[in-house]
Protein backbone atom coordinates (compact mmCIF):
# COMPACT_ATOMS: atom_id res chain seq x y z
CA UNK A 1 0.00 0.00 0.00
CA UNK A 2 1.20 3.56 -1.03
CA UNK A 3 2.46 5.08 2.47
CA UNK A 4 0.51 8.46 1.77
CA UNK A 5 -2.79 7.11 0.92
CA UNK A 6 -3.70 4.73 3.66
CA UNK A 7 -6.15 6.83 4.74
CA UNK A 8 -8.54 9.69 3.31
CA UNK A 9 -8.16 13.24 3.80
CA UNK A 10 -11.82 12.85 5.16
CA UNK A 11 -11.18 10.14 7.00
CA UNK A 12 -8.13 12.14 9.21
CA UNK A 13 -9.75 15.07 9.51
CA UNK A 14 -12.63 13.08 11.19
CA UNK A 15 -10.20 11.01 13.59
CA UNK A 16 -8.35 14.02 14.71
CA UNK A 17 -12.19 16.16 15.77
CA UNK A 18 -13.06 12.54 17.59
CA UNK A 19 -9.32 12.92 19.54
CA UNK A 20 -9.95 16.51 19.96
CA UNK A 21 -13.25 15.66 21.75
CA UNK A 22 -11.93 13.29 23.73
CA UNK A 23 -8.52 14.90 24.81
CA UNK A 24 -7.84 18.19 23.13
CA UNK A 25 -10.08 21.14 23.42
CA UNK A 26 -7.61 23.80 22.10
CA UNK A 27 -7.19 27.03 20.43
CA UNK A 28 -5.43 27.75 17.32
CA UNK A 29 -3.53 31.50 17.50
CA UNK A 30 -1.92 32.71 14.30
CA UNK A 31 -4.45 30.79 11.91
CA UNK A 32 -3.42 33.90 8.99
CA UNK A 33 0.04 32.34 8.54
CA UNK A 34 -1.66 28.71 7.62
CA UNK A 35 -0.86 27.62 3.90
CA UNK A 36 -3.30 27.55 1.14
CA UNK A 37 -1.64 24.41 -0.41
CA UNK A 38 1.46 22.54 0.30
CA UNK A 39 4.64 21.22 0.16
CA UNK A 40 5.87 22.56 3.44
CA UNK A 41 7.50 21.32 6.69
CA UNK A 42 5.79 22.21 10.51
CA UNK A 43 8.47 22.15 12.81
CA UNK A 44 6.91 22.21 16.48
CA UNK A 45 7.87 21.36 20.50
CA UNK A 46 7.34 18.05 21.37
CA UNK A 47 6.28 18.89 25.22
CA UNK A 48 5.02 15.24 26.10
CA UNK A 49 2.41 13.91 24.04
CA UNK A 50 0.53 17.38 24.31
CA UNK A 51 2.74 17.98 20.83
CA UNK A 52 1.85 15.85 18.38
CA UNK A 53 -1.77 15.80 19.72
CA UNK A 54 -1.97 19.07 20.29
CA UNK A 55 -0.96 20.21 16.70
CA UNK A 56 -2.92 17.43 14.47
CA UNK A 57 -5.79 18.50 16.39
CA UNK A 58 -5.92 22.05 16.11
CA UNK A 59 -4.11 22.36 12.62
CA UNK A 60 -7.09 21.86 9.66
CA UNK A 61 -4.50 20.16 7.76
CA UNK A 62 -3.64 16.56 6.75
CA UNK A 63 -0.42 16.26 8.38
CA UNK A 64 2.39 13.18 7.74
CA UNK A 65 3.98 12.90 11.04
CA UNK A 66 7.65 11.99 11.87
CA UNK A 67 6.96 9.29 14.27
CA UNK A 68 9.51 7.01 16.16
CA UNK A 69 9.78 3.57 14.54
CA UNK A 70 8.36 1.87 18.07
CA UNK A 71 4.70 3.10 17.76
CA UNK A 72 4.49 1.54 15.03
CA UNK A 73 5.93 -1.79 15.72
CA UNK A 74 3.62 -4.12 17.34
CA UNK A 75 5.87 -5.80 19.34
CA UNK A 76 7.40 -2.83 20.82
CA UNK A 77 4.62 0.15 20.97
CA UNK A 78 2.98 -1.19 24.31
CA UNK A 79 6.59 -0.39 26.21
CA UNK A 80 7.41 2.40 24.35
CA UNK A 81 3.84 4.11 25.47
CA UNK A 82 4.30 3.21 29.06
CA UNK A 83 7.13 4.40 29.63
CA UNK A 84 6.32 7.59 27.13
CA UNK A 85 2.64 8.28 27.87
CA UNK A 86 0.53 5.87 30.19
CA UNK A 87 3.05 6.18 33.30
CA UNK A 88 3.93 10.23 32.69
CA UNK A 89 0.82 11.83 31.48
CA UNK A 90 -1.94 9.54 32.53
CA UNK A 91 -0.23 9.15 35.81
CA UNK A 92 -1.07 5.49 35.94
CA UNK A 93 1.78 3.18 37.67
CA UNK A 94 2.78 -0.47 37.38
CA UNK A 95 1.36 -3.00 37.01
CA UNK A 96 -1.60 -1.95 35.54
CA UNK A 97 0.16 0.68 33.46
CA UNK A 98 1.41 -2.07 31.48
CA UNK A 99 -2.41 -3.25 30.72
CA UNK A 100 -3.55 0.53 29.97
CA UNK A 101 -0.33 0.63 27.46
CA UNK A 102 -1.35 -2.88 26.03
CA UNK A 103 -5.14 -1.86 25.09
CA UNK A 104 -3.65 1.80 24.03
CA UNK A 105 -1.17 -0.15 21.77
CA UNK A 106 -3.72 -2.28 20.39
CA UNK A 107 -5.58 0.33 18.54
CA UNK A 108 -2.60 2.97 17.91
CA UNK A 109 -0.49 1.03 16.20
CA UNK A 110 -3.24 0.28 12.80
CA UNK A 111 -4.31 3.80 13.52
CA UNK A 112 -0.96 5.61 13.40
CA UNK A 113 -0.16 3.17 9.56
CA UNK A 114 -3.27 4.29 8.28
CA UNK A 115 -2.31 8.02 9.01
CA UNK A 116 0.44 7.82 6.80
CA UNK A 117 2.98 8.51 9.53
CA UNK A 118 6.81 8.22 9.04
CA UNK A 119 8.43 6.34 11.20
CA UNK A 120 12.54 7.82 12.71
CA UNK A 121 14.78 5.22 13.44
CA UNK A 122 18.34 6.98 14.98
CA UNK A 123 21.23 6.44 12.61
CA UNK A 124 19.33 5.86 9.48
CA UNK A 125 17.77 8.25 6.58
CA UNK A 126 14.71 6.33 5.67
CA UNK A 127 12.50 9.31 7.25
CA UNK A 128 14.19 12.03 4.93
CA UNK A 129 13.24 9.79 1.38
CA UNK A 130 9.71 9.38 2.58
CA UNK A 131 9.25 12.78 3.45
CA UNK A 132 10.84 14.24 0.25
CA UNK A 133 8.03 11.77 -1.52
CA UNK A 134 5.35 12.89 0.47
CA UNK A 135 6.53 16.77 0.17
CA UNK A 136 6.77 16.44 -3.88
CA UNK A 137 3.62 15.11 -3.90
CA UNK A 138 2.35 18.52 -1.81
CA UNK A 139 1.74 17.07 1.14
CA UNK A 140 2.56 18.58 4.89
CA UNK A 141 5.21 17.02 6.98
CA UNK A 142 5.26 17.67 10.61
CA UNK A 143 8.70 17.33 12.99
CA UNK A 144 8.77 17.25 16.75
CA UNK A 145 13.12 17.33 16.28
CA UNK A 146 13.37 17.39 20.17
CA UNK A 147 16.58 15.42 20.70
CA UNK A 148 15.35 13.17 24.49
CA UNK A 149 18.38 12.75 25.62
CA UNK A 150 19.68 16.37 26.04
CA UNK A 151 18.49 18.37 29.28
CA UNK A 152 15.26 19.91 29.25
CA UNK A 153 14.97 23.54 29.60
CA UNK A 154 12.69 24.45 32.62
CA UNK A 155 11.17 27.81 31.17
CA UNK A 156 10.71 26.90 27.74
CA UNK A 157 10.35 23.00 28.29
CA UNK A 158 12.13 22.37 24.79
CA UNK A 159 15.32 20.00 24.79
CA UNK A 160 17.95 20.85 21.82
CA UNK A 161 16.58 20.27 18.57
CA UNK A 162 18.17 17.67 16.33
CA UNK A 163 19.37 18.97 12.85
CA UNK A 164 19.32 16.23 10.48
CA UNK A 165 15.27 17.33 8.97
CA UNK A 166 17.00 20.66 7.85
CA UNK A 167 18.43 18.47 5.06
CA UNK A 168 15.12 17.87 3.38
CA UNK A 169 15.63 21.93 2.83
CA UNK A 170 18.33 21.17 0.09
CA UNK A 171 16.54 18.12 -0.93
CA UNK A 172 13.66 19.42 -2.11
CA UNK A 173 15.62 22.37 -4.08
CA UNK A 174 18.09 19.71 -5.51
CA UNK A 175 14.29 18.17 -6.54
CA UNK A 176 12.28 20.80 -7.87
CA UNK A 177 14.83 23.83 -7.83
CA UNK A 178 12.28 25.63 -5.12
CA UNK A 179 12.31 26.61 -1.91
CA UNK A 180 10.55 24.27 1.01
CA UNK A 181 8.87 26.52 3.79
CA UNK A 182 9.33 25.30 7.36
CA UNK A 183 6.44 26.66 9.60
CA UNK A 184 7.44 27.16 13.50
CA UNK A 185 4.20 26.41 15.94
CA UNK A 186 4.58 26.31 19.96
CA UNK A 187 2.58 23.94 21.93
CA UNK A 188 1.60 25.36 25.45
CA UNK A 189 0.33 23.36 28.32
CA UNK A 190 -2.81 25.44 28.58
CA UNK A 191 -4.01 24.30 25.04
CA UNK A 192 -3.21 26.82 23.05
CA UNK A 193 -1.21 25.85 19.50
CA UNK A 194 0.47 29.61 17.83
CA UNK A 195 1.12 29.29 14.41
CA UNK A 196 4.31 31.45 13.10
CA UNK A 197 5.51 32.98 9.85
CA UNK A 198 7.44 30.30 7.59
CA UNK A 199 10.93 30.37 6.99
CA UNK A 200 13.50 29.43 4.37
CA UNK A 201 16.68 28.46 3.78
CA UNK A 202 18.71 30.36 1.34
CA UNK A 203 19.09 28.29 -2.18
CA UNK A 204 22.06 29.59 -3.63
CA UNK A 205 23.65 28.60 -0.07
CA UNK A 206 23.16 24.94 0.62
CA UNK A 207 25.76 24.28 3.32
CA UNK A 208 26.11 22.79 6.73
CA UNK A 209 26.31 27.11 8.25
CA UNK A 210 22.92 27.45 6.36
CA UNK A 211 21.75 24.27 8.03
CA UNK A 212 22.21 25.28 11.17
CA UNK A 213 20.94 28.66 10.75
CA UNK A 214 17.79 27.35 9.82
CA UNK A 215 18.15 24.97 12.62
CA UNK A 216 18.42 28.02 15.04
CA UNK A 217 16.29 30.30 13.89
CA UNK A 218 13.66 27.48 14.29
CA UNK A 219 14.48 26.63 17.48
CA UNK A 220 14.69 30.13 18.70
CA UNK A 221 11.12 31.09 17.05
CA UNK A 222 9.69 28.52 18.76
CA UNK A 223 10.84 28.62 22.28
CA UNK A 224 10.06 32.84 21.57
CA UNK A 225 6.51 31.87 20.89
CA UNK A 226 6.12 29.86 23.24
CA UNK A 227 7.50 31.75 26.18
CA UNK A 228 5.29 34.65 24.62
CA UNK A 229 2.36 32.17 25.64
CA UNK A 230 3.28 31.75 28.88
CA UNK A 231 2.17 35.59 29.32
Amino acid sequence: MHPFAAMSDFTYQFTSQIIKLVYWQGTLLGAENLPTQGPAVFVANHLGAAGPIGVVCTLPLRFHPWIIADMINRAKAAEYLQMDFVEPTLKIKPPLSQLVARAIAAIAVPLLISLGCIPVTRGHTQELELSLQALIEGKYVLIFPEAPELDLDEASQMRPFLKGFTRLAEMYHAETGESLRFYPVAVHGSRRVLLGAPLTINPSAHTAAERLRLLHQLENKIREMYLGLDS
